[in-house]
């Protein structure tokens, strides 16, 4: 039997830090409402065929390639997950755009680009994430030109949530931390940017699991439930941190009154 000095680093991993491995060994990342959320937050960040845009937190490359596709343009995606990383080429390579993508690997809160070479920048589900969230956004500002714009999809509390179902979100989504509407709009204000828009949504559990599935094919979505699986079947870590949002609070089966996404956009 093993002691605590005998476990692997696998088994030692804390939940919260082995969830972004777990989406990116399943393959699929998502955001609050899904691609119409995606395809408003292009629209109000003016991206067309002739921007440069930088996808920050690219997860999978889903939106990366996606803007490659079917707008044309050129787009540099950066997670700092080399697996994500890997996913996000092999994506690229799928849908034919890996001549307009490029994928690094580098943190947000840092990013390795001059100053103003980017059109937009826009992140889905990032922020929540970061240690600093002003000091991330405002990188994000740092890379983009005079006159570009910057802005992201985040999970938003619509209305004030009880402590539990904060603690136990945080828990099992990476230590993720949500905002409110004011508050992330706020992070905008204290990066100096003008035009904001702020709009934030209600949604549900049936139309959030519909615009999972409507950006992932159907063989792709078995597919990353298989993977779950044998994830968990192999890895101890991975069981480790079911079992931690196994046992929810009461209030998570009402999570969609307290729990929506926002689109926040400003201009440099």
């Amino acid at each position: 039997m093993k002691n605590k000095k005998q476990l692997s680093e696998e088994e030692k991993a804390e939940p919260e830090s082995y969830y972004f491995e777990l989406q990116a060994s399943w393959g699929l990342t998502k955001h609050m409402g899904g691609l119409e959320a995606t395809r408003k937050l292009i629209e109000a960040c003016h991206i067309d065929k002739d921007s440069y845009v930088l996808d920050v937190g690219c997860g999978v490359g889903i939106t990366a390639c996606y803007l490659a596709k079917e707008y044309g343009c050129k787009v540099v995606g950066v997670d700092l997950s080399e697996m994500m990383v890997k996913r996000s080429n092999e994506r690229a390579k799928r849908k034919g755009v890996d001549g307009r993508v490029e994928f690094r690997v580098a943190d947000a809160q840092n990013l390795p680009f001059k100053d103003g070479i980017f059109d937009a920048a826009i992140s889905e589900s990032v922020n929540a994430f970061m240690k600093d969230k002003q000091k991330a956004v405002s990188e994000y500002v740092r890379v983009i030109r005079p006159g570009g714009y910057m802005g992201f999809n985040e999970a938003t509390w619509v209305e004030t949530p009880p402590s539990e179902l904060v603690e136990y979100l945080s828990r099992g989504l990476g230590g993720a931390e949500f905002l409110t509407p004011d508050g992330w709009k706020s992070l905008l204000e204290s990066a100096g940017l003008t035009d904001i828009v702020a709009r934030s949504y209600k949604t549900g559990a049936w139309r959030q699991w519909a615009s999972e599935v409507r950006q992932m094919n159907p063989r792709d979505y078995l597919g990353a439930w298989g993977k779950f699986l044998s994830l968990c079947f192999k890895s101890p870590a991975a069981r480790k941190w079911v079992k931690e949002i196994s046992i929810p609070p009461r209030s998570v089966f009402r999570i969609f009154k307290y729990f929506g996404y926002g689109l926040y956009v400003g201009r440099k």
